[in-house]
């Protein structure tokens, strides 16, 4: 019973406080990339922690006494195990079957959101291919819409669209710098990771993690998406792009320019400030492959 306190613990630690201190942190917006992978692996931690934590629950009158070796034959995974004679009754297998299910839940809600992302993105290009013009000097689709607005469609064949009130008011270097944005985009399937969070919130709605994770990943893959934009364009391009199509709202299945918290980047492009060393990457990724294990520790451990 030890062992499923200190994962219920965890799962409370990483599903609602930790997200309270994260979301009020500066370092995430000065690297958004380190940003991203802390919300990730905060999201697989606490789904490790609340599958193991009832599997430790059904097996409660089984308590693993000899740390990974009793938890794989428990598994039925250790070569050497004893072959019980008798059949796994309905509850142990149940018991077995219940963290699988705890993962399954969030898996059905990805799966749905992938069906229904394709299924949007295809009728949206349908509809471009008919309505839209191409503009190779900006390597995008114009579409007649009086409403300032770029965004992009990921698809086998991605598409970048301004729309022709964007084109109005624009530069040919402030399109430029947008379309290099939405390019941003598309380079780094960032769609995936909006996909994986909507999927996430739905099966976990009241969850201080889903909804964070969700709303600050997006904001994180903005600034990211900005950041490669001005490698090759200038901030005040950028900025004023950004600005102008900040109100356009993108279609339901794309990715647009404006996004969340478009008066926070726009700060941001314009005053970067400093960003953390090189090293800070090497520890997000050593917390990344190590924080998720914490759970395991904690099942596998002696109890």
């Amino acid at each position: 019973m030890t062992a499923a306190v200190l994962l219920a613990a965890l799962a409370v630690v990483v599903g609602v406080l930790v997200p309270s201190v994260l979301v009020r942190a500066g370092w995430p917006h000065r690297a958004p990339r380190h940003g991203v992978v802390a919300w990730q692996v905060l999201t697989v931690t606490f789904l490790l922690t609340a599958a193991l934590s009832v599997y430790e629950l059904a097996l409660r009158e089984r308590h693993i006494h000899d740390g990974l070796v009793g938890f794989l034959s428990a598994c039925g995974l250790e070569a050497d195990a004893p072959l019980s004679g008798t059949s796994p009754t309905w509850l142990e297998i149940a018991a077995l079957a219940a963290p699988g299910l705890v993962l399954l839940w969030p898996l059905l809600f990805l799966v749905r959101s992938v069906v229904a992302a394709r299924r949007a993105r295809r009728d949206h290009l349908r509809l471009l291919r008919h309505v839209g013009r191409e503009a190779p000097e900006y390597d995008a689709l114009i579409v007649d819409h009086d409403e300032p607005a770029a965004y992009c469609v990921p698809a086998r064949r991605p598409v970048v669209v301004v729309t022709r009130g964007a084109c109005d008011i624009l530069t040919g270097e402030q399109i430029r710098a947008v379309v290099a944005h939405e390019r941003a985009h598309l380079r780094g399937r960032h769609h995936l990771l909006h996909v994986a969070g909507r999927a996430f919130a739905g099966a976990f709605p009241g969850l201080p993690l889903a909804r964070h994770a969700r709303e600050q990943t997006s904001l994180l893959l903005e600034m990211l998406a900005d950041d490669r934009a001005l490698h090759g364009h200038s901030s005040d391009a950028l900025a004023t792009a950004l600005c102008e199509v900040a109100a356009g709202r993108a279609p339901a299945p794309a990715l647009g320019a404006g996004g969340p918290g478009t008066l926070l980047r726009l700060h941001r492009v314009l005053d970067p400030g400093k960003r953390p060393p090189r090293f800070a990457w090497i520890a997000v990724l050593v917390l990344a492959a190590g924080v998720p294990m914490l759970p395991l520790a904690a099942v596998c451990g002696p109890v």
